[in-house]
């Protein structure tokens, strides 16, 4: 009996050859639709139009063509049930055995500022998903096409049963997560129209959507996760918004840490260098040029760049370049290499070189976290901090200097694991202490450390990202040689942290903001 296949397509690119094997190789007969129809009837292959088999002509501007059971049956009609195949015969259905089909570029049109909301809605496909969905339903004897990249798997597979039986369902898989895609893009799109309408809907929490819809197509597979014997992909635009010149693939652990690095970086407009070990900085500074920000940088923990990750703000020029080329790290990060600085690196051959391609950032993108049963989802921590809007407690108050320092600590310390404590002085950390059970054990590492880096703490700064429960933090930043604290303030023991500063003659500055990162 001659197979009959069913085209119709929004991308034509490669129809015509797949249409013509289908035809000339395996005898398919053809049904198609509108513009497809008249691609193949140009090209001289044979092809009957829906409606004329249907005879039910298209109408309603192509709305409705597909939609007919002549055309649902044979796609959905079981091949080993006497009563489907009954109801086929009776009333004139052929089996429909192949089905290629791709939808409205819905995505595509809405993604242009120019179009619109009535354009939008014109390509909400109705029969394409209809005709996707059913022969996957029936894929143990329809083979099903979404993707013009599977037309020559398909050639491949056909005359061995056995290969197009894992084959239909592999594809079938590939329609249901399409058409799963497709619906969120439309239902994203709408729900924005309707909030730019001011139409207040009660499906949304705080700004935050009560249906999470999320549609990330796989960009790459990842030899593992954060160890060697989870298995991980790396979902989304992410190889979109950075560029990797040369060195090893990057792991799953490589892409959180760059992506912790990006963020930090973005914080500075002088020329800055942070370095940074398992997301934490280690070490950061801002100076008149990179190599004056390396230097005070890596004071503050020598031991971090190796094995850790570097990203500068600025065009790496061949004077930094050369200094990093004798340390081992994973990473090195920068809006752009000058010529020079690639040829220091390619003798590092593993050493992943990455550009950030600064245009391509999503401040808005939330960040989403598995937990028990679920996702938990939250804006990232992008609010601008504005020292116009700090409140001075202490009675001292800062000097131009100071205040430098302060907004610089506050800068990095947001960007630490709590409990998180900075000193810093001159635009430059002196010491950091992060994740540790209580806010001043991570003051206490952080002293330790500017001790181990020989780095004196007599007029630094201490920010810490949450506010001081008891004096003890505070004391222990006095006596280490603070002469200035930023916090966000809100203890009930507010009032005793603020005396303990004008005893020791501090300043002390509120920012009513918590920076907490877990």
């Amino acid at each position: 009996m001659q197979k009959t296949a069913l085209l119709s397509v929004s991308d034509k690119f490669g129809l015509v050859p797949f249409a013509k094997a289908l035809v000339e190789q395996y005898g398919y007969r053809l049904l198609s639709t509108g513009g497809t129809a008249k691609l193949l009837e140009k090209e001289g292959i044979p092809v009957t139009e829906v409606s004329n088999y249907t005879g039910f002509s298209e109408m309603m501007d192509g709305r409705v063509k597909t939609l007919h059971p002549k055309i649902h049956g044979g796609l959905l009609a079981r091949r080993d049930n006497q009563e489907h195949m009954g109801a086929a015969v009776e009333h004139g259905i052929d089996m429909i055995d192949l089905v290629v089909v791709n939808l409205y570029p819905f995505e595509e049109t809405v993604s242009k500022t120019e179009a619109t909301f009535e354009l939008a809605v014109e390509n909400i496909d109705i029969g394409g998903p209809s005709l996707l969905r059913s022969a996957a339903k029936n894929h143990e004897s329809v083979c099903v096409v979404v993707d013009t990249s599977d037309y020559d798997r398909v050639l491949a597979s056909m005359g061995c049963e056995s290969a197009m039986i894992k084959l239909r369902l592999e594809l079938a898989v590939k329609v249901f997560e399409r058409t799963s895609n497709y619906d969120c893009a439309i239902s994203s799109y709408l729900k924005k129209q309707a909030a730019d309408e001011s139409r207040v809907s009660d499906t949304t929490i705080s700004g935050i959507s009560a249906e999470l819809n999320i549609q990330l197509s796989q960009a790459k597979s990842l030899r593992y996760g954060e160890n060697p014997h989870q298995r991980s992909a790396l979902f989304g635009s992410f190889l979109d918004c950075f560029e990797q010149l040369q060195g090893k693939e990057l792991s799953f652990n490589n892409i959180i840490d760059i992506t912790a690095a990006t963020y930090l970086i973005s914080e500075f407009k002088k020329p800055t260098v942070a370095i940074l070990k398992h997301t934490n900085p280690c070490g950061v500074a801002s100076s008149e040029t990179l190599v004056d920000a390396w230097q005070q940088a890596v004071e503050t923990d020598k031991q971090a760049p190796f094995g850790g990750i570097i990203v500068v703000n600025q065009i790496m020029d061949l004077d930094l370049a050369c200094i990093l080329s004798k340390i081992f790290c994973e990473v090195i990060i920068a809006p752009g290499f000058t010529d020079a600085a690639r040829e220091i690196f390619k003798k590092k051959k593993n050493l992943r070189l990455m550009i950030f391609k600064g245009a391509h950032r999503v401040d808005s993108l939330q960040e989403i976290r598995s937990v028990f049963g679920g996702v938990l989802v939250q804006d990232r921590d992008i609010t601008p901090d504005l020292p116009s809007e700090w409140k001075i407690v202490s009675k001292r108050q800062p000097t131009e200097d100071e205040m430098r320092d302060l907004i610089f600590g506050w800068n990095v310390v947001k960007h630490v694991k709590s409990n998180a404590i900075v000193y810093a002085g001159c635009e430059r950390t002196l010491g950091v202490g992060a994740g540790q059970m209580s806010r001043v054990d991570s003051s206490r590492i952080a002293v330790w450390k500017a001790g181990e880096a020989g780095l004196s703490l007599d007029g630094s700064i201490i920010a810490s990202d949450a506010f001081f429960p008891f004096v003890d933090g505070l004391i222990t930043a006095a006596e280490a040689g603070a002469i200035a604290a930023i916090q966000p303030g809100g203890s009930v023991r507010d009032e005793e942290v603020i005396t303990a500063a004008d005893e020791r003659d501090m300043v002390m500055v509120f920012t009513s903001k918590r920076h907490f990162k877990h």
